[in-house]
């Protein structure tokens, strides 16, 4: 078998490596030395680069200007994004216009995507609920107003929200809020909200590196029948698609935490030799980097079924649970273990180890640590006995 990316996926990572190399990791303030947000807004002038480098609409059809590339594209600019500590809705911005494309209405997506593919339009999510705990879908209600909105089969005219979605990314810079939502009828649905709209009130909140994130209020928000995507599937596909995507996250930022290790450690001398020469360095390092492949083989499997519609023994979701257990227990340990050998060197500020555990920490948690997807999985397990 082929593992092997294609040419288009190789230059995009090229594309992208060659738009991050300009990027430092301390380009603002440490988040340990600062009590709140450590910058009001993203790193616009990386924002416009990506866009320039037709990196922001990699994943979407010419037809909107963009290349038509699947989400492993997606994923290996993620991965080296992470390397650098690229302070920008990546993720967010691109999920959320595939799925707007995938599942959206026509005239939505001549709407948003162009400009999303040219950077004048910032997309996010709120993946989170309530209180991260239960799923997210569960913490707004949408019911229908209008015309159609007696059971009657004709579409409402429109919708109205209610409810809250936490620790929302870079949502006081967005201009739509994808928020799943719940119908009277139990239906999760996927709402497009421009946070700008009366009844929503952004509450600001700090992620663990150091971000901005924001509780999103709804009461009586009231949007268009268009802008509310009720196809079956719609919010899991994009939940999917953001949860590999942290996976990916975790995996570029281990990559280059690991190498930080192995280059201090190669200088670092102790009795006259090198630390990377003492076998209890060497076996720590070896375990991480053991658990570096094991976070790459389960990304790709994850992105593979996401991608190819693939079926398999499990669905798609029980790929990607084994990938976030290894993706959030994988960066957890890798970071421990470089503080670890770094010594007291890893603790300084002006070192950029601190900012890189401080990130490793929110995307462990981001849609979910081990615990959750390893319950999710038991679940899929129990519905889906393997032969």
């Amino acid at each position: 078998m082929d593992f092997t990316f294609t040419e288009e996926q190789q230059a995009a990572v090229e594309a992208a490596r060659a738009v991050f190399s300009g990027v430092a990791p301390d380009s603002v303030p440490s988040p340990a030395l600062t009590p709140g947000a450590v910058a009001e807004d993203i790193d616009r002038r990386l924002w416009g680069e990506l866009a320039s480098s037709d990196l922001l609409g990699l994943t979407l059809s010419e037809e909107y200007g963009g290349a038509g590339l699947d989400p492993v594209a997606l994923l290996l600019v993620l991965r080296e994004s992470a390397k650098v500590l690229a302070r920008v809705p990546l993720l967010e911005s691109c999920a959320v216009a595939m799925a707007v494309e995938r599942y959206g209405e026509s005239g939505l997506a001549a709407e948003l995507l162009p400009r999303a593919v040219r950077g004048e339009l910032v997309l996010t999510a709120g993946a989170n609920g309530r209180t991260g705990h239960d799923p997210a879908e569960l913490a707004v209600t949408a019911r229908p107003e209008g015309p159609g909105a007696a059971p009657s089969g004709s579409a409402p005219a429109g919708w109205v929200l209610d409810g809250v979605q936490s620790a929302v990314p870079w949502a006081q810079v967005a201009d739509r809020i994808a928020v799943p939502a719940h119908t009277g009828e139990g239906r999760a649905v996927l709402v497009l909200v421009d946070p700008a709209r009366q009844g929503v009130t952004l509450a600001d909140q700090v992620s663990t590196s150091g971000e901005r994130l924001a509780e999103v209020r709804l009461d009586g928000v009231r949007v268009e029948a268009r802008e509310l995507i009720d196809v079956p599937g719609a919010w899991e596909w994009l939940r999917d698609l953001l949860t590999t995507g942290t996976c990916a996250l975790a995996l570029g930022l281990g990559e280059r935490v690991l190498a930080m290790t192995a280059e201090y450690t190669g200088k670092r001398e102790q009795f006259g030799f090198p630390v990377a020469t003492f076998q209890a360095v060497a076996v720590q390092a070896a375990d991480r980097y053991i658990d570096l492949r094991a976070m790459e083989v389960t990304l790709w499997q994850a992105a593979w079924r996401i991608s190819t519609g693939a079926g398999g023994p499990l669905p798609a979701a029980g790929d990607i649970a084994v990938a976030k257990i290894w993706a959030s227990d994988g960066v957890r340990r890798i970071v421990q273990t470089a503080q670890h050998l770094h010594g007291g060197f890893g603790a300084d500020t002006d070192y950029p180890l601190h900012r890189f555990h401080a990130w490793a920490k929110q995307i462990e948690l981001s849609l979910g640590p081990a615990a959750a997807h390893e319950e999710a999985l038991g679940d899929l397990l129990a519905a889906h006995p393997l032969a």
